[in-house]
């Protein structure tokens, strides 16, 4: 049998946000259709390639 190439990893992330900041941001999310974590993952990555937000 061939092995299966390991998933990706995940990080679960603790921080402190401002809680209006946070239900805004969700509310934003839902609207549009896009999943918390994949909008925090591609600013995550393009800050880190560009140094930019």
């Amino acid at each position: 049998m061939a092995a299966t190439p390991p998933g990706p990893q995940k990080m679960k992330l603790d921080c402190n946000v401002d809680r209006k900041i946070y239900d805004e941001f969700a509310k934003t999310c839902s609207r549009k259709g896009f999943a918390q974590q994949v909008v925090l993952e591609k600013l995550m990555k393009r800050f880190t390639e560009t140094g930019q937000i």
